[in-house]
């Protein structure tokens, strides 16, 4: 395939990051099966990206993620600096024949003021849509800017201008998908486990206090916002009380984490997640919003440990009720679920997540809409 796309994956982590980074991270699985399918990639990204590509861009010469914990005023420059960067690029080459963006609100801005002398672009979607009510409800990129989301459930909370300009989605995928079912099996232990960034939509603090009232040990696996471990949040200043991740961690959380029936182990990467996951009989999802994607959720997959959730976003898309996890309408019914996961088969999560879930699958699905949005851009007149 003769196609090269600049894949603008923000300014914040670099690629892969080192740990938590939720866009990276998908970037970072789905850049190496778009090279392999013959495309040509241009990562924009921060100076230290370690991802084999064909070309990186850089502005700035590492992550900016720690200068998200300061006022907006403070901050708001950062992402505009590196789409300054991008746009350059844009400008002065003729080789990009598509940009694949990720950045939060900002990129989407850019490249639809680029206007329609500009070339194609595909914004994915990864977060909550009513988050930019403005930007979404008087979007007009023409058929030059197009989305996509990662679940059918997020797109169809979208405003309606945004979703005029919807291509359709593509779930995420893990590598640890490839060949899941013929991964064996694990013993099992006790615990439950809340993977993820601790922050107020994924519900960390009903399910600490569901750990102690049904009575089953809980670990939390995932930072407080630029805070990997816990020994990290205990020395940071008064500043880090501007983090509202923090405040909600001191505030919800922390008060019921006695490091015996709920711990919180911090950042877990690698192996070490691996691990934690396939041992757990469970992983819990007591959601408090309209999950998009559910990364962690197709790993648990992977790993083969069944998923028990509140059944909002784009749960009931990813979990087979019965089989490969049971999905509860609220907090009182998720605390029922605890006792019936014993029934679950980890062999049908692994079977699910490699007929489903592999960056493959992924890549090929994106490269349908590249080339979908690249008919749309020339097709459109003038």
């Amino acid at each position: 395939m003769s196609l090269t796309v600049l894949m603008n994956a923000g300014p914040w982590l670099p690629v892969p990051p080192p740990g938590y980074g939720g866009i990276e991270n998908v970037v970072a699985t789905l850049v190496p099966e778009l090279r392999r399918l013959g495309v040509r990639v241009v990562l924009a990204s921060t100076a230290d990206a370690t991802l084999p590509v064909d070309e990186l861009l850089s502005v700035f010469s590492d992550g900016q993620f720690g200068a998200l914990q300061r006022p907006y005023n403070q901050v708001c420059g950062i992402s505009h600096a590196h789409l300054s960067g991008v746009v350059r690029a844009l400008r002065e080459r003729d080789d990009i024949d598509l940009v694949h963006d990720h950045v939060e609100a900002v990129g989407l801005a850019v490249l639809t003021a680029m206007g329609p002398g500009s070339g194609p672009a595909l914004h994915t979607l990864h977060w909550d849509l009513g988050k930019h009510p403005d930007l979404y409800g008087y979007l007009d990129g023409g058929d030059r800017v197009r989305v996509n989301g990662v679940s059918a459930a997020q797109l169809a909370r979208a405003p309606r201008a945004l979703r005029a300009h919807a291509v359709g989605h593509v779930h995420l995928a893990t590598p640890l998908a490839v060949q899941a079912d013929r991964r064996s099996p694990v013993e099992k232990s006790d615990h439950l486990v809340i993977l993820g960034r601790i922050t107020p939509g994924k519900g960390q603090h009903v399910g600490a206090r569901l750990a102690h009232q049904a009575g089953f040990d809980l670990v939390l696996a995932g930072p407080v916002g630029p805070y990997r471990r816990p020994e990290e949040l205990a020395a940071a200043g008064p500043e880090a009380g501007q983090n509202p991740d923090v405040r909600y961690w001191r505030e919800q959380v922390a008060p019921m984490v006695d490091g015996d029936r709920v711990r919180w182990v911090g950042m877990v990467a690698g192996s070490a997640r691996d691990e934690l996951v396939a041992a757990a009989r469970a992983s819990l999802f007591p959601l408090c919003w309209e999950e998009p994607g559910g990364t962690a959720v197709i790993e648990s997959l992977a790993l083969g440990t069944p998923v028990l959730a509140i059944g909002r976003g784009c749960l009931p898309e990813l979990i087979e009720h019965g089989r490969t996890g049971l999905l509860a309408d609220d907090e009182e019914g998720l605390a029922d679920l605890v006792r019936g996961a014993v029934g679950l088969d980890e062999r049908d999560c692994r079977r699910e997540a490699s007929r489903r879930f592999t960056p493959a699958i992924m890549a090929e699905r994106y490269v349908e809409l590249y080339e979908q949005v690249r008919r749309s851009a020339v097709a459109a007149p003038g």
